[in-house]
């Protein structure tokens, strides 16, 4: 029998929201039902921003395909926003900036050709009061009821450190959330396909597994993936580095203000030296060249062989010493596979021939921008991020676990992605927010240093919803507390960045009022590191953790240090780090 039409019915359950928060999951456990105030019924939504949660509450709803819908809420409060996502066509989404009394939003959207399901939501915005939502309500033809989501699969885990487990697994359709279990027991939650369940004693072995879930229930578990930490006090996966290092940049290729420094002359307080810049031959064109810095401009640069000797004695006594590819004149954009494959080579070609221990990505200016419609960190369809990423992972395979890879980009290409990223998803903002969030998100797992510049920065908003400004303690505090602790991107909690490790993590700095702007004081930048590892002096803002990994700091430059009397490094060494085990909380 061919099927009738399919007719106008309400799909919204628990629209009213009588029985409590049934059929509605909400994020952080900032959502309750309450008696008061209500607009119907007994009882209406009431919901919570922070600073680091926009108070989001959702029902997925069945559907069909290519039909017609009519979505629409009444709401009080500040920021109110209502939509809907996964339509298969337009997402759609309408918000009022200020309903003292309640005020009916209303839109409505075309599911796409083979949409099923799509996902209801309410929200408010980070740092306002609670919102109020009541009779919720999406009409259209009903779809097939909302089942319970399948398994997940492909659960497996990146590399461990004494306290810590990075776990992926593959997307479940139909899923909104996932549960990630420990030993049989919940260890955290969580709306995208990644987490790192932190806290753990080194040298054990954990079973971990993972449950999806959505309005209807919970998956069976996934196939449980055994994974043991590495010993207390190792030096972790990857390139051994100090428990707690300096990384600093050496201007080899040119002269400014502070002069020239020779590579012998570094002094040994220096584990990480990344040498200024490997520059491309055109913006497009991936072939990326270093030189030493010419004798006309630095009289006192030494011989090539001179200088491949250094190095030498530097790893020789333990340090690091990288190529960095960049910097605020070195635009590098790899548009084309041909134009990934040059930077592969090239760069090949000069870690050979000076016999470097990695790689260091400081790409600035133009060099990372998002296309049009490019929304998604976890599947980047930009080329210049495919093509980058797939660039460093084949330099990263090419030479094993000891290669060294480290990122320097500037808070706009990071932290201001927990505002906006990219374009938007209506167009009009700067489509370089965020770019760097995909690149590293997608190393994750094979990076060994992210170190932020927090400098040459406007103010950012951190996860208490308030903004700070670069020369304090408080801005190294919210900036590294965000990279931590993890955030939502573009204030999407579907789409959450997760927390990196405190070992991956150092505080950019410039060495000298001279180096740049946001020089931060010697006492302030003591002020951030007892709060960001030992949860003292932390000043107003309250950090999601305590982090005596954390791995160090970097500056610019060496060679700006050295014009200030070696300040920056003498205060570095002076400092007494905590070696207690990272704890969360």
């Amino acid at each position: 029998m061919p099927r009738t039409a399919a007719q106008d019915t309400e799909l919204v359950r628990n629209g009213g929201f009588e029985a409590g928060l049934d059929g509605w999951t909400c994020t952080a456990g900032s959502g309750a039902a309450v008696t008061s105030p209500v607009r119907s019924g007994a009882r209406a939504l009431q919901a919570t921003p922070t600073g680091g949660d926009n108070a989001r509450c959702s029902q997925t709803v069945a559907v069909r395909p290519d039909a017609a819908y009519t979505l629409g809420a009444w709401v009080r409060g500040s920021y109110v926003h209502l939509g809907a996502s996964g339509t298969g066509t337009s997402d759609v989404s309408t918000w009022t900036p200020s309903a003292p009394d309640w005020h009916h939003l209303t839109t409505t959207f075309r599911t796409g050709p083979s949409t099923t399901s799509v996902t209801l939501h309410l929200h408010g915005w980070y740092g306002t009061p609670a919102y109020q939502a009541d009779d919720v309500s999406l009409t259209g033809p009903g779809g097939d009821p909302v089942e319970t989501p399948a398994a997940p699969t492909g659960l497996t885990a990146g590399t461990p450190t004494s306290t810590s487990v990075p776990l992926h697994w593959q997307p479940v359709t139909g899923a909104t959330g996932y549960t990630v279990h420990r030993d049989g027991a919940e260890a955290l939650t969580t709306t995208g396909t990644s987490a790192t369940v932190t806290g753990l004693a080194p040298a054990t072995s954990y079973a971990f597994q993972v449950t999806a879930r959505n309005s209807a229930g919970e998956s069976a578990r996934s196939a449980p993936v055994t994974v043991r930490t590495a010993d207390a006090g190792g030096p972790g996966p990857g390139p051994a580095l100090p428990e707690h290092a300096l990384v600093g940049y050496l201007h080899a290729g040119f002269a400014n203000g502070s002069g020239y420094t020779r590579m012998a002359d570094v002094p040994d307080t220096w584990d990480v030296v990344n040498l200024a810049f490997g520059e491309p031959t055109s913006v497009t064109s991936g072939d990326i060249r270093f030189r030493l810095c010419p004798a006309a401009e630095c009289p006192n640069v030494e011989s090539p062989a001179e200088f491949k000797a250094a190095i030498k004695a530097k790893q020789a006594a333990g340090k690091k010493v990288l190529i960095s590819i960049g910097g605020q004149n070195g635009q590098v954009r790899l548009a084309t596979p041909a134009a990934r494959d040059t930077f592969v080579s090239s760069v090949s070609a000069i870690i050979d021939e000076y016999g470097l221990d990695g790689l260091d990505v400081d790409f600035e200016g133009h060099s990372l921008s998002l296309d049009d419609g490019d929304t998604d960190f976890r599947h980047p369809t930009t080329p210049v991020i495919v093509h980058l990423i797939q660039a460093l992972k084949t330099l990263k395979g090419r030479y094993g676990p000891d290669f060294v890879l480290t990122m320097a980009p500037e808070t706009f290409f990071v932290q201001l992605g927990h505002q906006f990223y990219g374009s938007g998803p209506w167009g009009g903002q700067d489509p370089r927010a965020g770019a760097y969030l995909p690149v590293i998100h997608a190393l994750r797992d094979d990076l060994t240093l992210l170190h932020v510049q927090h400098y040459n920065s406007g103010p950012i908003m951190g996860l208490d919803g308030r903004y700070h400004h670069m020369g304090s303690a408080d801005f190294h505090i919210a900036m590294t507390d965000m990279l931590l602790t993890g955030f939502p991107v573009a204030g999407d909690a579907s789409r959450f960045f997760p927390a990196l490790r405190p070992e991956q993590v150092a505080v950019g700095l410039p060495a000298s009022p001279h180096a740049g702007n946001g020089h931060t004081p010697p006492a302030e930048v003591r002020k951030a590191l007892d709060c960001l590892t030992r949860n003292t002096d932390c000043g107003d803002y309250r950090t999601h953790g305590t982090w005596p990994a954390l791995r160090g700091l970097m500056t610019w430059s060496i060679n700006w240090d050295r014009f200030g009397g070696w300040e920056f490094s003498r205060n570095f060494d002076a400092y007494a780090w905590p070696r207690a085990a990272a704890t969360t909380r």
